[in-house]
């Protein structure tokens, strides 16, 4: 995709050097948009290797507003296996403290805890019903970030808000990420998007038309820089298709049942993960 390819270029050729929490430094811009057109292909990546079902494990945990890292361990999906609830173990970078967060298997309130419990309100169920009753609402959207919570995070939301806009039968989807971990989150952020709104545009019975990420703090970790510039090197192929077998609904969507059809890519790229 060459929207997201545009992105890790301005980066590497306008990017200033931040330090973060993490203790690995990045170089940063600040404001970006990724823009696809979801009639041009399912936006994975194809200048590397991705894995679908990670993206869509991570999705139907997600829309089922759970916060067990088991259960997605026990799905083979292990993106958040280094956090926790952090009221239950405060974040710290030794080694002792890594572990016990390791060990945590509560997540606490993040993201589909509030897309289905946002102070009790289930926004999600709130915008599939909308979305089916009335689709030329402008009050389509989910919040993630909910400042009263943020405490019982593992992570604060970095996607934090998505909202959806139907226009003469076709399904939009806008979401909005403070902070973007460019070679590592990004890509996975896109997909799972572009997955969503697959799934809503099921549900609702529209055409999934464009997909748009208004991005903050844009940034490349100095770790990542070098890997960043091969991935850049690669011509990219033709997007692949995604077929969900057998849907009946959103809720009770399953990550089984999303498949990638004739996906070709480069091999898979490495990037280490700061935590």
């Amino acid at each position: 995709m060459k929207s997201y390819l545009s992105i890790v270029e301005d980066i590497l050729t306008n990017g200033k050097k931040k330090n973060t929490r993490t203790g690995t430094d990045v170089i940063g811009i600040s404001g970006a948009m990724f823009s696809h057109d979801m009639g041009d292909g399912f936006p994975l990546l194809t200048t590397k290797k991705m894995s679908i079902k990670n993206i869509a494990v991570e999705l139907e945990f997600f829309i089922k507003g759970l916060s067990s890292k088991k259960w997605l361990q026990e799905r083979g999906c292990h993106i958040w296996d280094q956090w926790c609830n952090p009221q239950k173990v405060k974040y710290g970078s030794d080694e002792a403290t890594k572990k016990a967060m390791f060990d945590e298997d509560d997540l606490g309130k993040i993201y589909g805890r509030q897309w289905r419990d946002f102070n009790g309100v289930d926004q999600l169920q709130k915008l599939v019903t909308t979305l089916k009753k009335n689709p030329n609402d402008r009050r389509m959207l989910v919040s993630s970030w909910n400042p009263a919570e943020l405490d019982q995070m593992a992570l604060p939301p970095c996607h934090l808000l998505f909202q959806v806009v139907a226009i003469d039968g076709v399904l939009n989807l806008n979401w909005y990420q403070r902070s973007v971990d460019t070679m590592l989150g990004l890509p996975y952020n896109i997909a799972s998007y572009g997955l969503l709104l697959e799934l809503l545009s099921k549900e609702s019975g529209l055409i999934p038309g464009r997909l748009c990420g208004m991005l903050g703090d844009v940034h490349i970790y100095e770790n990542h820089i070098e890997l960043a510039k091969v991935q850049l090197s690669r011509t990219p192929k033709e997007l692949p298709n995604i077929k969900i077998d057998n849907f009946t609904n959103v809720f009770d969507w399953t990550y089984d049942a999303a498949k990638v059809e004739n996906y070709n890519h480069y091999d898979s790229i490495k990037f280490d993960i700061a935590v």
